[in-house]
């Protein structure tokens, strides 16, 4: 491959004419096959005669390539083989590649380093143990340019391994055995010398530490002497003084690379104490002996820097903003062990004086951000991502902690707080501090007696006069206060009129957008908390619908969309002339965020939200179909566009509507829609299709003789069923298409004789091949059983034309597949139509399959098992619809820890036996002797209670109803007296099998038979008796007979 040729090709592709660009594109394209074309690419961006950004170029070219082609692909049937780069070129790449990133420039480095990458993740250890060589020998040689690649491309390898289990990193570990210890005699002798460079190969250690133990600390690679060296290396340098960055602006001083390596090193210290460090919250019980070695060990010394760090920051000396961070989160883990709550106990108050506060309140870059670009504060006041970039989440969440878990902390903190709110000489950026972490404690001072009650005064006096400052930041912290203290019990309703009066008039009439903001998520709050507020709104209700849509299309945050759901399901009725409106409204708002590139991810979950809400509004319309008749049109045009277009990211949401629109009627555009959800399918929706699956069931249920005119929509339906089952996509989706097909049969009973076989023989073949959960098994044998409920001459007659299995027949090799599995069988569906099924099977007579006599003795044992089934699984449901009526929640009032407890997460491995150690302790205190002992029962329970809960109500597919489903129908079919009814009449009629069936009950079996009898004469008469009390005939309320008695009062 002729290298000037290829430098003049890349040379086009970034040439400012676009005809000269696609030339050498489509140039590119049909060259990049031939070998020596890699290879060739890797020389010119190392040729440092050619100009740098032609370099870059190729670079990327290359970066792309390798991505798209290194690793082989494996040929789909009918379609060629995918282009993969040919191991000769492979070969070359990984003998330079380690070469090529030491030498080049930073921007290249970048590229190449995500290649070797994928390098990596493709070939390493198999076919490149040789790259743990190329960084060992780069860094014994004394070239400092050689360690920076070497530790790049050792970056990459760690990083490979960085989130899997410890059984899968042994190659790393293996390969870390050799390379620890080399970069740390590296790191020694760096840390004597304070260059920039110096500082930067330091920051590259520790994040291939970082990235080494974040998510698994390999005990046996690190020992507790290894480990300890690092620690000494993190807290030297988390101790050390960083030359003055104040000529930079803040931005810049983020980036100095002496802050950026301060802040690794404690991101290494936070991680390794909350995750393996903390007895009472270790993420393995493999970690508990070296958590209780790390407290004693590592918590003086740590503990002593950062509060250094934080006493430097009281004195006004610049700390980054991530740094103080790490800092503030590791003394929030400290909080809850004894250990080092007392060593860090004694500085607390000065903490949250000194400290929380100032971050806590507004600042001047606050103040500008406000002014100059509202929106971007709006954004960043709302943005998750945004958390580990300012410090003030993790003092809102030291705060909470330390006030919450330790006592005597409260009183002073609230000292503290009042002191300033009343002071006079307090300005507008220390009372926002103020109510900051008064709104932070809420939930804490809303659990205290003493408190609680004064809440309601402390609303009126220091946070409503604020909705009248002339400061916009302090109207916005006045509405964000009120939200928190959202769950208060108002005793006096003039308080809550005035809460709903404050923020509805601040969404209404401020010029501040943030304000607004504030305001409507305030709103939201209360409306969703005090059952008394909504009245306090109707009458304005409309015009801050239309302010909320405004702001939402304004800002396109999300959180404003949840505001809007919440209004429209609160006043649905008072909404009803303007549905339309604001559901055109949200349409157009998501059309425009979709125009909107920047900021990809966040715009991505704004339009889910928007998608939601307008989902939202579609469900509570659903009684008022005039309404849904004008909201139909927008929505079919919202759900056109994503699948015209394929935009994939919003499949899940969209599906959500097409089922909204199809749930009481199916328009004629709606059925134009069916089509294009096939041709979405069959593009890319065989990963969607759980998703598609309700909508699919309403187009079968909801007008099943418009379902039928068309043969088209049920021959796209089994096609969709096939696909599923033919191409391996997971047994859970396999199961909803089973399922679809068994849905099909029975709502379709005796109008699609002419395709049952193509439901029977897509079943069937899919036993043929590995299943591997019991689930799929019974999905796929419970399609022919309803095709045998269907129509059982047809069923036997197409089994019987099948080929056989083993000289056996297909039908006989059926029937006993299912009487094995009949335990398998779970719900109450699954278990009724199992019944029917063989209730239809006992009493065909003459046309009975052969094999039937055969496995006479099991038939009624099987019935008695599901009925046994069923039995449960009746009571358990109608146990879980008395407990959702009785469901009320108990006040949660935590007691704070004294100095020497440490708090307990519920959800460690050794929870309980903390618990029994803390619950022995308390009681020895109290002077008690305490010998109980506390179990966990699902763990000494050998999955009975996993298996009870799905063996009980109801499986996660029997959300899709059948006829066989509905009990509230008159005509609706009852197993149990259809049971009845066909085993009398085989008594009657037809002795000899009647007794094939019977004679070899056990005395259990026989009883239970009857114990079934009896239900179904009870089931029948209950069913009467309702049916009397709907037409409204006599109802007699079943009282309960008391069991004491109280007189008087």
């Amino acid at each position: 491959m002729e290298a000037q040729k290829l430098t003049e090709l890349l040379r086009a592709t970034i040439d400012p004419n676009p005809e000269q660009r696609k030339a050498a594109e489509d140039q590119l394209a049909q060259i990049h096959k031939i070998i020596g074309f890699v290879p060739t690419i890797l020389q010119i961006v190392m040729q440092t005669t050619v100009e740098q950004p032609v370099r870059q170029a190729g670079a990327v070219y290359l970066k792309n390539l390798v991505n798209s082609s290194w690793s082989d692909h494996e040929a789909k049937p009918g379609e060629p083989i995918p282009f993969s780069i040919h191991e000769q070129d492979r070969a070359m790449i990984r003998g330079a590649i380690v070469d090529a990133i030491v030498h080049a420039p930073e921007l290249i480095r970048v590229q190449l380093s995500v290649c070797v990458n994928h390098i990596i993740k493709s070939d390493f250890p198999g076919r490149w143990p040789q790259v743990v060589d190329n960084i060992s020998i780069y860094l014994q040689n004394q070239d400092v340019i050689g360690w920076n690649g070497a530790l790049v491309t050792m970056y990459q390898l760690v990083k490979t391994y960085e989130y899997k289990r410890s059984e899968e990193r042994t190659p790393l570990n293996e390969a870390m055995n050799l390379l620890l210890p080399m970069i740390y005699q590296l790191m020694v002798r760096l840390l004597a010398e304070q260059s920039e460079q110096s500082v930067l190969l330091q920051k590259q250690i520790l994040k291939i530490y970082y990235a080494l133990t974040q998510y698994s600390l390999p005990l046996d690679l690190i020992t507790k002497e290894i480990f300890s060296q690092w620690m000494e290396i993190c807290r030297q340098i988390a101790d050390r003084e960083v030359p003055d960055s104040s000529h930079l602006d803040d931005d810049e001083r983020t980036e100095f690379p002496y802050w950026k390596t301060k802040k690794w090193a404690l991101h290494i210290m936070v991680r390794m104490f909350e995750r393996y460090g903390s007895p009472s919250t270790v993420i393995s019980e493999k970690y508990q002996a070296f958590a209780e070695w790390y407290l004693p060990t590592f918590s003086q010394g740590v503990l002593e820097v950062l509060l250094k760090i934080l006493d430097q920051y009281r004195n006004r000396v610049y700390v980054s903003p991530r740094v103080l961070t790490n800092v503030l989160n590791y003394l929030k883990n400290a909080v809850a062990h004894a250990y080092t709550w007392k060593l860090i106990k004694p500085h607390m108050v000065a903490v949250i004086q000194d400290v929380i506060f100032p971050i806590m309140s507004f600042t001047d870059s606050d103040q500008e951000l406000w002014e100059s670009d509202p929106y971007e504060y709006i954004r960043l006041k709302f943005d998750i991502f945004e958390d580990y970039a300012t410090p003030v989440p993790a003092a809102q969440s030291l705060l909470h902690s330390i006030c919450k878990k330790r006592k005597g902390i409260l009183p002073k903190a609230m000292a503290t707080i009042m002191q300033i709110i009343t002071s006079p000489n307090a300005d507008n950026k220390q009372k926002d501090g103020a109510l900051h972490m008064i709104g932070t404690l809420a939930d804490v001072l809303l659990k205290k007696a003493q408190y609680r009650d004064q809440v309601e005064s402390m609303l009126t006096t220091y946070v409503f006069p604020e909705f009248l400052n002339p400061a916009g930041h302090m109207r916005a912290r006045a509405c964000w206060v009120l939200h928190y203290f959202c769950d208060v019990q108002i005793k006096n309703p003039q308080v809550l009129a005035e809460i709903m009066r404050l923020t509805t008039n601040a969404l209404l009439t401020d010029k501040e957008l943030p304000v607004k903001v504030e305001a409507a998520i305030g709103l939201q709050m209360f409306l969703s908390s005090q059952d008394e507020a909504p009245p306090y709104v109707e009458t304005q209700i409309k015009d801050i619908t239309k302010e909320l849509l405004t702001i939402i299309r304004e800002t396109e945050n999300e959180d404003l969309t949840n505001v809007m759901q919440k209004i429209v399901c609160t006043f649905t009725e008072q909404l009803l002339p303007v549905a339309t409106e604001i559901c055109q409204h949200l349409a157009t708002t998501f059309s425009q965020v979709l125009e909107s590139e920047e900021g990809s991810d966040e715009k991505a979950i704004t339009a889910m939200s928007l998608l939601n809400t307008i989902e939202t509004l579609l469900s509570v319309m659903e009684e008022h179909p005039d309404v849904l008749l004008n909201l139909h049109p927008i929505v079919i045009n919202v759900v056109g566009h994503i699948f015209q277009h394929n935009i994939t990211d919003f499949y899940e949401e969209t599906f959500s509507l097409v089922y909204d629109l199809t749930a009481k009627s199916i328009s004629p555009e709606m059925w134009q829609m069916l089509e294009l959800i096939y041709q979405v399918f069959k593009k890319d929706g065989i990963d969607y299709f759980i998703d598609i699956m309700p909508a699919l069931h309403n187009y079968v249920t909801v007008d099943t003789p418009a379902f039928l005119s068309n043969p088209n929509r049920l021959l796209a339906i089994l096609d969709m069923c096939k696909t599923m089952l033919t191409s391996s996509p997971g047994e859970d989706p396999e199961c909803h298409a089973a399922k679809l097909l068994e849905v099909i049969i029975l709502q379709c009973k005796g109008q699609i004789d002419s395709v049952i076989h193509m439901f029977v023989e897509m079943a069937l073949t899919r036993l043929t091949r590995e299943v591997q959960s019991s689930e799929l098994r019974t999905m796929c044998l419970q399609v022919v059983i309803a095709a045998l409920y269907y129509n059982p001459q047809l069923l036997l007659s197409i089994l019987d034309k099948m080929s056989q299995q083993n000289n056996e027949s297909i039908s006989a090799h059926f029937i006993k597949q299912w009487l094995h599995d009949t335990d398998c069988f779970l719900g109450i569906h699954d278990r009724k139509l199992c019944v029917l099924g063989l209730c239809t099977l006992i009493s065909l007579g003459e046309a009975k399959p052969q094999v039937l006599s055969e496995v006479a003795g099991k038939i009624v044992p099987a019935l008695i098992l599901l009925f046994d089934g069923l039995k449960r699984a009746y009571e358990s449901r109608a146990q879980e619809e008395e407990e959702e009526e009785e469901e009320e929640d108990g006040d949660d009032c935590e007691e704070a820890l004294s100095s020497d407890e440490d708090d307990m997460d519920d959800m460690a491995p050794n929870y309980l036996d903390k618990l029994a150690e803390f619950t022995k302790t308390k009681a020895g205190d109290a002077g008690l002797e305490l010998t109980v002992e506390l179990k966990d029962e699902d763990a000494d329970s050998d999955g009975e209670a996993e298996e009870s809960m799905g063996d009980l109500n109801e499986t996660g597919l029997e959300s899709f109803t059948t006829p066989i489903d509905d009990e509230e129908n008159e005509t609706a079919i009852d197993e149990y007296w259809t049971f009845k009814e066909v085993i009398t009449a085989l008594s009657a009629q037809d002795q000899a099998w009647y007794a094939l069936l019977t004679s070899n009950l056990t005395p259990e079996q026989a009883k239970a038979l009857q114990e079934v009898v009896v239900t179904a004469d009870q089931r029948k008469a209950a069913k009467e008796s309702k049916l009397i009390e709907k037409q409204g005939g006599f109802a007699f309320p079943q009282t309960a007979v008391p069991t004491s008695f109280k007189f008087g009062s």
